[in-house]
C-alpha cells in the first residue's frame, strides 16, 4: 500500500450508487437541523441559508446548498433535487476523482469544476479494497501518517494553496452571479473541501464565528454513518477502526488550523478574500447583496 495518502476513501454506497441507508437514516432523523434536506440520492445535503449575521440578518435559503459527491443516477430525475431548481454544481475534487466517478447533474443544471487541490496526477487517494485486502500494512501506513497532522495540514492548504485560491474564488464568483443560483458545491464526503468553502461562505457574509462552526460540525453525524460500514469492514479484517477516524470526520482542531492560517497569511477574514482569492470589493459587495436577505 502506497504511503503517499492524500485523500479519504470515497465513502460507501449501495450497488447503484446511492447512499448507505445509515447515511439516509442519518439525514432523515436530523430533524432538529433546519439545513438538511432530505434525499435518497445524494448524501449530505444541506441548505447553507439560515444563519443569522453579526448584523441581524439571514442568510438566505434555496441559494446555496452543499453535498457529498454527485455519484448516484437517480440523482438525474431525483423529485427533491428538482424541486430545488439547482442551475450550476461546482465539483471541488481532483481530476482524478472527477474522472474517476463525473457528477451525475440534476436535470438543468451546469457543472463547473474548480478543483482545490491540484494534486499530483499520480497521487493516490485511499482505495478501500486495498485497504480492506491488506489491513495490516494499511494500518502500518495510518500509524506513521499521523492523520489528524496531515488533516490539519490539508487545511492550511486550502487556504494558502494556488489551486485553492482560484477554486474557491471561482465557487464564490458563481454564487454572486444571479444566473448561476441555485449554486450546489461538493467534493467527495461533503466534509473538509467543501466544509471550508462553507466557512469561507458564511464568513464572508457576515455569520460569526460560533454560527460557521456550528454548521462546520454538524455533517459530522452524517459522515459518521457514511463511512460506518468501511470502519466496520476494516474491523472485520483486523484493522484498527481509531486509526482511520480523524481523516473520516471533521474536528474544530482542523478548522482552527485554517482560520489560523487566514490570520497568519492574511490578517483577516477581509484581507483573505481581497488578498487570497482577488475579490475585488464590489465583488464581495455583491456576494452579500445576493446572500444576505
Amino acid at each position: 500500500m502506497d504511503d503517499d495518502v492524500t485523500l479519504p476513501p470515497h465513502p460507501p454506497t449501495t450497488p447503484t450508487g446511492e447512499p448507505v441507508p445509515d447515511a439516509r437514516s442519518a439525514a432523515a432523523g436530523a430533524t432538529t437541523d433546519p439545513h438538511v434536506v432530505a434525499t435518497t440520492s445524494l448524501a449530505n445535503l444541506r441548505d447553507v441559508g439560515g444563519r443569522v449575521t453579526t448584523d441581524g440578518r439571514t442568510v438566505r435559503r434555496g441559494v446555496a446548498f452543499r453535498s457529498a459527491e454527485l455519484r448516484a443516477p437517480s440523482i438525474a430525475d431525483d423529485p427533491a433535487l428538482a424541486a430545488l431548481g439547482i442551475r450550476t454544481v461546482v465539483d471541488l475534487r481532483t481530476d482524478v476523482e472527477r474522472t474517476a466517478l463525473p457528477d451525475v447533474l440534476p436535470v438543468g443544471a451546469r457543472g463547473v469544476h474548480a478543483d482545490v487541490l491540484a494534486l499530483d496526477p499520480q497521487a493516490p487517494a485511499f482505495d478501500p479494497g486495498e485497504l480492506l485486502r491488506r489491513p495490516q500494512e494499511a494500518g502500518e501506513v495510518l500509524a506513521a501518517l499521523d492523520p489528524a497532522g496531515r488533516m490539519r495540514q490539508t487545511y492550511v492548504d486550502l487556504v494558502v494553496g494556488d489551486a485553492a485560491r482560484t477554486g474557491y474564488a471561482t465557487l464564490l464568483r458563481e454564487l454572486l452571479d444571479p444566473a448561476a443560483a441555485p449554486v450546489l458545491y461538493h467534493c467527495t464526503a461533503g466534509k473538509d473541501r467543501t466544509g471550508w468553502a462553507t466557512t469561507v461562505l458564511l464568513l464572508a457574509v457576515g455569520v460569526d464565528e460560533a454560527g460557521v462552526r456550528e454548521e462546520y460540525l454538524a455533517v459530522n453525524p452524517t459522515v459518521r454513518a457514511m463511512y460506518a460500514p468501511l470502519l466496520q469492514q476494516f474491523a472485520t479484517v483486523g484493522g484498527d477502526p481509531s486509526l482511520l477516524v480523524p481523516l473520516l470526520e471533521v474536528r474544530e482542531e482542523y478548522l482552527d488550523a485554517a482560520l489560523g492560517a487566514v490570520r497568519e497569511h492574511f490578517g483577516s477574514v477581509d484581507g483573505y478574500l481581497r488578498d487570497g482569492l482577488g475579490l475585488g470589493t464590489r465583488e464581495i459587495g455583491a456576494l452579500r447583496a445576493a446572500l444576505v436577505a
